[in-house]
């Protein structure tokens, strides 16, 4: 009866408004065909119940941005021409990066969807255009964001120092993504080792016996007296050098 529908419509405002989880749950699987008021206060409020909602809903703009908004996850639970649509995906991405992933092909090779994508999180380059990995721009923005979003760049990008250092300023273990001939470079390689002195470890075999290198690394990082060549290790002035930064380096 409508007095009936009225007082279940009460009872899933309530627990929307008090947040019981599993009452909304059950609320709006129960109204999610007849009331879509109370399916919109409810992402409203919490923006994770877009999975309760019908088919309809689902394929409505505006509750589905609302969603989005809140949780870009939420993309997942679109209709496929929702997912297409570059409006609710740039809403999605600027709460959550990784929402790309759950976007049409046509979108994800949109260059400035994929750019707040991956400004809100560099790794979700994983999840652009392969056209866009191979754009230096895009690129330059996700690994300033997360230096590990080196790894999903083109190759042509990845032997690229600009890109590379921008990397490596993020973290140290973004230098193993690097193309092998930069990771041979002895300029680079200083450069990197000067960011982050972790990015010893990825140098070449050449490299961690050259004393130019290790020293500046075990300068930045005295741990990495560790990926020293074996003749460098029992240099004194290296090894001094690593203990300054790191009294535990002696047990290299």
């Amino acid at each position: 009866t409508e007095e009936e529908v009225s007082d279940s419509k009460r009872a899933a405002l309530e627990a929307i408004k008090n947040g019981n989880f599993h009452l909304i749950s059950v609320s709006v699987e129960l109204m999610r065909d007849t009331d879509k008021d109370v399916i919109f206060e409810a992402i409203r409020r919490h923006g994770t119940v877009l999975v309760f909602a019908s088919e309809d809903l689902r394929a409505d703009k505006g509750m589905v941005l609302e969603a989005v908004k809140h949780r870009g996850s939420e993309l997942s639970y679109a209709s496929e021409r929702l997912k297409s649509d570059e409006d609710v995906v740039l809403q999605a991405v600027k709460q959550d990066g990784f929402a790309l992933r759950f976007a049409e092909e046509a979108v994800r090779a949109t260059r400035h969807v994929a750019l707040e994508a991956v400004r809100q999180c560099g790794l979700a380059l994983e999840f652009a255009s392969n056209e866009l990995r191979a754009d230096k721009g895009v690129v330059l923005e996700a690994v300033r964001s997360h230096g590990h979003a080196l790894q999903y760049a083109s190759q042509d990008l990845q032997a690229d120092k600009d890109v590379v250092l921008e990397a490596v300023a993020k973290g140290c273990n973004a230098f193993k993504y690097a193309d092998e001939e930069l990771r041979s470079s002895k300029a680079v390689a200083l450069e990197a080792v000067r960011l982050q002195g972790g990015s010893l470890a990825f140098v070449s075999e050449k490299l961690r016996a050259d004393r130019d290198v290790v020293l500046a690394a075990v300068s930045q990082d005295g741990a990495m007296l560790t990926h020293a060549s074996n003749e460098l290790r029992g240099d004194r002035d290296i090894v001094l050098e690593a203990v300054k930064n790191d009294g535990y380096a002696l047990g290299f």
